[in-house]
């Protein structure tokens, strides 16, 4: 069994940090053009020019551009404080790629460290996958349980769907604070 600390020995890629490059763009899981580039160790340019060299091989389901909302969801999810360097400006629509697409793109760049990160990544994907459908059967039972004992254990179940729901992020003051 994996662990989310286990480190995928030929490319030296730990599976929780790419776990955390996959996001759920249109309901699907991808990864965008520029954090493969990263992983691969090329540059996004170069990782693009060969796609665009081999676009019968990236169908829509396998790869599509993200249009300015979505740009905007990921840039904020990213980071609360979104801040570019002087040319480092987004000229082009980043790329996602789904879990097909990025196992096309090892074909496409044809490296060593192109099939090392791939492994590596599907990797990810899979345990994503596990991930998932533990919590989709966990609000399931326990959802099946609340129809059987919800009067009696209401209390129970209130603190139970507290530790489900998101966390409001907490927002901090700005500005001094007065003595009294």
């Amino acid at each position: 069994m994996t662990t989310s600390k286990e480190v995928n020995s030929e490319a030296g890629l730990p599976v929780e940090f790419i776990a955390h490059r996959i996001y759920i763009i249109r309901d699907q899981k991808v990864m965008l053009d520029s954090d493969l580039a990263g992983l691969y160790e090329v540059s996004t340019k170069v990782l693009n020019q060969s796609v665009r060299r081999n676009t019968e091989r990236f169908p829509s389901d396998f790869m599509f551009q993200l249009n300015s909302k979505e740009i905007d969801d990921v840039l904020s999810s990213r980071s609360q404080i979104v801040t570019l360097k002087r040319g480092s400006n987004v000229k082009y629509a980043p790329l996602a790629f789904t879990e097909q697409g990025i196992a096309m793109l090892s074909s496409v760049l044809r490296s060593d460290r192109a099939v090392q990160v791939n492994i590596a990544i599907m990797r990810a994907f899979v345990q994503l996958r596990k991930a998932l459908v533990s919590h989709a059967d966990l609000n399931e039972a326990l959802s099946d349980i609340k129809k059987d004992y919800g009067g009696k254990f209401a209390v129970v179940f209130k603190a139970l769907d507290k530790l489900f729901e998101k966390p409001e992020p907490k927002k901090n003051k700005i500005g001094f604070k007065e003595k009294d």
